[in-house]
């Protein structure tokens, strides 16, 4: 399963016909022309995890300090939460919700974590999923009793790899966790690009090399970055360990404490809305933005709209604006990682191992992870990213979820589990960035009253990175429009000094 984060092609409908769990005073649908700023007015563009933060920050300043900002928020699709969606089997809403897109979150999370609990939801932890195995294409390497969450202490790692490269990709990962947290105190660093941001934090090393350079340069060992680094880092982001910089791969290493919200992540970004002063139009594409008399000019599905400021909170190459040459050139060209996943139904515990060409006494494990290594000696590449059991919907019926690069067939699945096979659900996902080594980044302020909060993504592909990052452009904002930020100006409070302190949701 995807550990952090994935755009959908889902049917256009009706403004009209489309349905929050929530009343929604703020929520528009008819067409509109562009009338004069009688206050300052900012348009946000997206309404996932980004998108729909940025207005909550935002909110968070007029509560505090009374601010008068009119805000707007346009998204494209019928839907709130971007790359976090959920399916129901056999379309039953009675049926447990499966988590399409962006997956699970962590602690160490804090905007995430916070959200949960500040909106009343619900987390599931996934501590009770255990049994983790990593496939070459034609092996099964390594198994494990332990879930994915707890594999660092099992004796198998240790026998299997030794004890000094499971030790020293841990404090790796401590260590990147560590400076990560510094993200959400009363002194986080304000950046305006991530190069700096790379440097304040000491990371420029780690993007700047692939995981496997830099794991190889700590001394740890081929096989244990090649087998478990790398399942990893395919699971989490569809690439491998020779592909991915070290700072993404740190984080693909980083699901202790993994939890989702019960009944979809996506309920967290639709009440970042519920609990802004925005209004919201979804089903409503942006074409392009120009700038006219120190405004900027938006011509949407709408008409043509004013304002004071833009936030773009998605891909810009996957969104069709077309900007000014001067905002454009600052986006160098991001590849993403296009991802099929095919969810499913199956009344068998676990996969037959006779489908692996394994002996029948084989346990296979209900989350099969995967490696490169065998291809890259000359082997068979697996068919698939990875194989997960996600519990049952109903008594003796499981439901499992496949990443792959390339379509799963019918007749593979039916093959593979003996037949027994009943709901199918097929989706395509331009999942996350390709994550290659690099020493640049695009720029959050692309030009005066202009930010671009996925400028995080080639650093940090999450749906919490982006909440930080949505953070940093409104507190940007703030301060150019009205002087002042998500905390003002003031001295900080006494509640810095508490241990759940989140800069942000606490000043």
């Amino acid at each position: 399963m995807r550990f952090h984060w994935c755009l959908a092609l889902f049917p256009i409908v009706s403004a009209s016909a489309f349905q929050l769990p929530f009343k929604a005073p703020f929520f528009n649908s008819s067409g509109q022309q562009s009338r004069p700023l009688a206050r300052p007015r900012v348009a946000i563009i997206g309404a996932g995890a980004g998108g729909t933060s940025a207005a909550f920050w935002i909110s968070k300043a007029q509560e505090r300090f009374g601010i008068d900002v009119e805000v707007d928020l346009y998204e494209r699709e019928p839907y709130v939460g971007g790359r976090s969606t959920v399916v129901y089997p056999y379309d039953n809403t009675s049926l447990p919700a499966v988590e399409l897109g962006a997956s699970i979150f962590v602690k160490a999370n804090k905007n995430l974590w916070r959200a949960v609990d500040e909106f009343n939801l619900t987390r599931r932890d996934f501590r009770d999923e255990t049994g983790l195995g990593v496939w070459d294409g034609e092996k099964l390497l390594f198994t494990t009793t332990g879930g994915w969450w707890g594999w660092w202490d099992s004796a198998k790692v240790l026998f299997r790899y030794g004890f000094q490269s499971p030790r020293r990709t841990q404090a790796f990962v401590d260590s990147m966790i560590s400076k990560y947290l510094t993200l959400y105190s009363v002194d986080t660093p304000k950046w305006d690009n991530l190069t700096h941001l790379a440097s304040s934090l000491d990371w420029t090393h780690l993007v700047s090399q692939t995981t496997s350079e830099y794991l190889k340069a700590e001394g740890v060992s081929d096989k244990f970055i090649a087998e478990l680094v790398e399942a990893s880092t395919r699971v989490n982001y569809g690439q491998n360990v020779d592909e991915i910089h070290a700072l993404e791969g740190a984080c693909s290493m980083a699901p202790t404490g993994a939890s989702a919200v019960v009944g979809g992540n996506f309920q967290l970004f639709e009440q970042f809305l519920k609990r802004s002063r925005a209004n919201v139009y979804l089903n409503t594409s942006v074409k392009s933005a120009t700038v006219a008399s120190g405004q900027w000019v938006l011509d949407t599905d709408r008409g043509t709209e004013t304002y004071s400021a833009v936030i773009l909170a998605a891909p810009w190459h996957s969104t069709n604006i077309q900007l000014p040459a001067e905002l454009s050139s600052q986006i160098p060209p991001q590849p993403y990682i296009h991802l099929h996943v095919t969810l499913f139904t199956t009344t068998l515990p676990s996969v037959p191992a006779q489908s692996f060409n394994l002996p029948a006494s084989t346990k296979v494990p209900p989350m099969l992870l995967t490696t490169f290594e065998g291809a890259r000696n000359g082997g068979k590449e697996p068919e698939f990213n990875s194989m997960s059991y996600h519990g049952l919907i109903s008594e003796g019926e499981w439901v499992v979820k496949i990443f792959s690069k390339e379509p799963i067939p019918q007749k593979w699945l039916l093959k593979m589990f003996d037949g027994k096979i009943g709901w199918v659900h097929r989706k395509e996902w331009d999942a996350y960035p390709v994550l290659p080594p690099t020493d640049s980044f695009p720029n959050l302020k692309l030009a005066p009253g202009f930010y671009y909060v996925n400028s995080f993504e080639p650093f940090i592909s999450t749906m919490e990175t982006e909440t930080l990052s949505s953070r940093n452009v409104v507190d940007m904002l703030l301060k150019d429009i009205f002087d002042s930020g998500i905390c003002g100006l003031a001295a900080p409070s006494n509640d810095t000094a508490k241990d759940d302190y989140v800069f942000g949701w606490d000043c």
